[in-house]
């Protein structure tokens, strides 16, 4: 090409980018109402996000793929977890986790009940926005991953066959009812015998030796509504509490769960665990939202 042509192509080339920016732009500005929710943003919202801001929450965590990577992205926490998980987690979470066998610990934020629901509220609202797939999945701490399973650290580091003093193994251990019931659930289902995380992800998607537990309110629910259901729950929590003390009761769609009518979760939990313990369990699983 000569001078002439060149100005000409790189004129147009311009004009043409300049023109589709500007066209992605007004069409970007008409659906950003629908895709960010804004019109679902209360005061209580409002007040969250200033909770979430004021503890500087994004140092660790990530919220719509932005922030820190040193604790899970929470974009889609309110759906993951219901709200009396988060109250629970957010009143105290030492609770839920151990510095020294998951290698962190979030520090307790100290906030009232209110600030709690407010907070909430704010991830809750953040949970409903079109972020139209991104990111592209839960981002989990992982800190040494099993490639193709993406497990946390609380998953992997379980020792199934250790004792506490005394012989007794850790799901036979007495339980303090003054604790919270879904941050002990989390513990047993760590540390039954044999542990639940060997078979079970809590992660969307992640199906182990038996299916992911995410979302299992909702799916427990769908499950009941059914006509194939043929088991004696009306609720949720029965639903779980039966799934966990006659797991054949209701077969998870899938040959790798189940043959001949008989599911392959172990039977045995319904003898070795307590019935506090298995409400405990109940209480835990029914969080998942």
């Amino acid at each position: 090409m000569n001078k002439r042509q060149t100005r000409i192509f790189a004129i147009a080339s311009t004009a043409i980018a300049s023109l589709v920016f500007l066209v992605l732009t007004v069409d970007s500005h008409r659906q950003f109402p629908k895709l960010t929710n804004s019109q679902n943003i209360t005061d209580e919202v409002v007040r969250g996000q200033n909770v979430w801001h004021a503890n500087n929450c994004i140092n660790c965590h990530t919220i719509l793929g932005e922030g820190a990577y040193y604790a899970p992205d929470l974009t889609k926490i309110t759906q993951h977890r219901g709200a009396p998980y988060l109250t629970a987690f957010l009143k105290d979470p030492s609770q839920f986790y151990d510095e020294q066998r998951h290698r962190r610990l979030m520090p307790n934020p100290n906030l009232s009940d209110q600030e709690i629901s407010d907070l909430i509220a704010f991830m809750d609202w953040v949970s409903h926005i079109d972020n139209q797939g991104w990111p592209p999945r839960p981002i989990l701490v992982t800190g040494g991953s099993i490639p193709g399973t993406e497990l946390s650290i609380a998953q992997q580091d379980q020792s199934p066959s250790s004792a506490e003093a005394g012989g007794q193994p850790p799901g036979a251990r007495p339980v303090d009812s003054s604790n919270d019931p879904i941050a002990l659930g989390q513990a047993l289902f760590h540390e039954a015998v044999p542990t639940c995380a060997a078979c079970h992800s809590v992660a969307p998607g992640v199906n182990l030796a038996g299916p992911s537990l995410a979302n299992l309110a909702a799916t427990a629910q769908k499950v009941i509504d059914s006509p194939e259901y043929k088991g004696r729950a009306t609720t949720v929590e029965g639903f779980i509490h039966e799934s966990i003390v006659e797991p054949s009761a209701y077969l998870h769609p899938g040959p790798m769960y189940s043959a001949n009518g008989v599911s392959f979760m172990p039977p045995s939990y319904g003898k070795d665990l307590t019935e506090e313990q298995i409400d405990h369990l109940v209480a835990y699983l029914a969080s998942f939202k």
